[in-house]
């Protein structure tokens, strides 16, 4: 009878152990800056894909609208891609075996936010891509 009680409440307590943590995660990203935030617009991207010499419709094709079109004091024409990204976090866990054993909870959550930016001026003459540059960060 002992024996039985005992792989009974064994049984209970790995069982118990087993399923006595539970998580909960959560991502949310929040696009400023345009409302149609290219995730795809990255530096690796604009090497890739942008030249000198191309004309300022396939620049169009490959990233878009501009969000700023000034000229500078040379005359040639400048296109602004300025983008920026703000991705929210949240995750928690809690510990049930806790609870049973010590009769209050254990949980443990964690937010984070982060930003990420991009900004690619590109100058045309022309119509034709003269120069290029960029940036990008993430905080």
């Amino acid at each position: 009878m002992k024996k039985t009680i005992f792989i009974i409440a064994a049984i209970f307590g790995l069982s118990l152990a087993l399923s006595s943590c539970t998580s909960v995660h959560g991502r949310q990203d929040y696009y400023a800056g345009s409302n149609d935030y290219d995730q795809n617009l990255t530096p690796g991207k604009v090497q890739k894909e942008i030249s000198k010499g191309m004309s300022g419709a396939e620049v169009t094709e490959v990233l878009g609208s501009p969000n700023i079109v000034t000229a500078d004091e040379n005359g040639l024409e400048t296109w602004v891609y300025d983008k920026i990204a703000t991705e929210a976090s949240y995750s928690q866990s809690s510990d049930a075996l806790f609870l049973f054993i010590y009769g209050q909870s254990n949980t443990t959550s964690n937010y984070t936010v982060s930003q990420k930016t991009i900004t690619v001026v590109i100058k045309l003459k022309d119509n034709k891509v003269q120069s290029f540059t960029y940036h990008a960060s993430k905080f």
